[in-house]
Formats: structure tokens, sequence, C-alpha cells
């Protein structure tokens, strides 16, 4: 669905179902120069089994207009627009990479709003190499080749998708140049700018889960443990084999972990 937020014309994907304000309702918040298709087997898994889904793409962003928000607390903020728009009082919280530094300031500012908060792939800080941040400002399909190349574990890179016809590396690097240019630097910017990660997970009183990936190179597995320790939880799943982009890298396992921790919260 469309509509806008901030003024801006906004696009959400809903898992293919109607969206229901009143329902119990799942936030999927995107990683940088991503969009809601790194979400997509989980808004259709969730939407179909009684959520209400709600995965949007920020301004620039997949089917999004407007300009690049350049700060993490500003994207926490546009996601409590798009909640104030839809008339959603509180949802659960799904982060990816950037999405997990997003939910997490937004879980802490705004803790009224959030019921529960799962963090994929995240870290209390994601320093961005400086290579990778000229190749995103100069030189963007490059970054975009490096990213979707690095993001992946050995599964994804044998090029065996879960959706039929697709193959990782190709899907991300689709997804991702479907983005407004300057889109991705400006989200790489924001992620080396924040610095309030261990701040915010001290805040944060609602139920928590991590879920990491051993071969992740973007966010390497001892981060993610870390974050788990500053929000003292013991919700962790850790995925074997797997990179970065567990979404749609390892939607099925992202799944099961997912389902049973918003089942309880």
């Amino acid at each position: 669905m469309k509509l806008h937020v901030n003024g801006t014309e906004t696009f959400i994907s809903t898992g293919g179902r109607d969206f229901d304000a009143s329902a119990n309702t799942l936030i999927f918040i995107h990683g940088s120069g991503q969009s809601h298709l790194s979400f997509m087997l989980q808004g259709r898994f969730f939407a179909n089994r009684g959520w209400s889904v709600l995965a949007p793409d920020m301004p620039a962003h997949g089917l999004s207009s407007g300009t690049p928000l350049t700060s993490i607390a500003q994207m926490a903020d546009w996601h409590i627009a798009l909640m104030d728009e839809l008339g959603v009082k509180t949802a659960n919280i799904i982060g990816h990479s950037q999405g997990g530094l997003i939910a997490l300031d937004l879980a802490a500012r705004y803790p009224d709003r959030v019921t529960g908060l799962s963090l994929v792939a995240c870290a209390l800080a994601i320093p961005v190499n400086d290579a990778l941040l000229d190749m995103a400002k100069n030189r963007e399909p490059a970054a975009i080749g490096a990213m979707t190349d690095w993001g992946h574990g050995p599964d994804g890179h044998a090029h065996d998708h879960t959706m039929p016809g697709q193959n990782h590396l190709n899907y991300g690097v689709q997804m991702m140049s479907a983005n407004e240019t300057g889109a991705l630097y400006a989200d790489l910017q924001a992620c080396v700018d924040y610095t309030d990660g261990p701040t915010a997970a001290a805040q944060i009183k609602c139920p928590t889960q991590v879920i990491v990936a051993t071969r992740d190179k973007m966010t390497p597995i001892k981060f993610g443990l870390k974050l788990a320790d500053a929000l003292g939880t013991t919700d962790i799943t850790t995925i074997q084999n797997a990179g970065h982009m567990l979404p749609s890298e390892r939607p099925t396992e992202v799944n099961r972990a997912i389902r049973p921790f918003f089942a309880q919260v």
C-alpha cells in the first residue's frame, strides 16, 4: 500500500494481506541500501498467520519517493510518524543491520510504542570500512557489488535461493540498485555517525531477541553477542554457515526464531 508520511509518498508492504491496525502488528525495518524486499519472506509468512505486517521502504528506497534520511534518530522518528499515520499505538519491531540500530533507538526513546524487539545481524555500533564508504559515495554500483558479495555466507554464494528463479547475489544487486542514487551512502554514513547504541540498549525495557550468523562479515557474531549482553537477553539464535543478509539468505530459520518470540510478548 501507499500513503504519505511526513509529506512524502511511501510504499509499505503488508505481506499480501489488508492491514488491520487493531491486530498484533509487526514492523520490519530494512538495512542500509535495502528495501521491503529484504523481508519479503517474513512479511508473507507472518501476514498469513494472523499478524498485521508493515515492511516500509524508507524515503528514497524501493518504491518510496523523497530524499534519504541522514541519521539513525531521524529514521526512528520517521517510523513513529508512519505508525501515527496508520493509527498503530504499539508494535513489535524487527530490525536488520542498520534497521536494528533504528529499532534500538526507537525502542529507547519511545518505550510506550514498542512491545517487543528482534534484532537481526545487528550490533551496538556498525562501523563501515572507509573504502566501502568511499565507493558508496563515488562508485555506488561497485559498493552494491561489494556489499552483496560480503553480505552473504557460503550458501548464499552457492546461489541456492528460497524463492524459485532467484539467486542471492543477483537478488541483492537488483534490490539495492532500485533505490535512489545516494541512498546507500546516506545509510552507511548514518551508521558511522551513530554512537548511542550502548546508551539505548541500557534504556530498553521490552522483551528483546538477538539473531546472529556465524559467517557474518559485516557485523561479526562477537558483536551481536555483545549486543545481547548489553540488552540482558538470553533469547539468542545463532544460524550456522550464514552471512549478514539473514532475512533473505536464511528466511526459514529467521522465521522460526521470530515466531515463538513474538507469540510470547
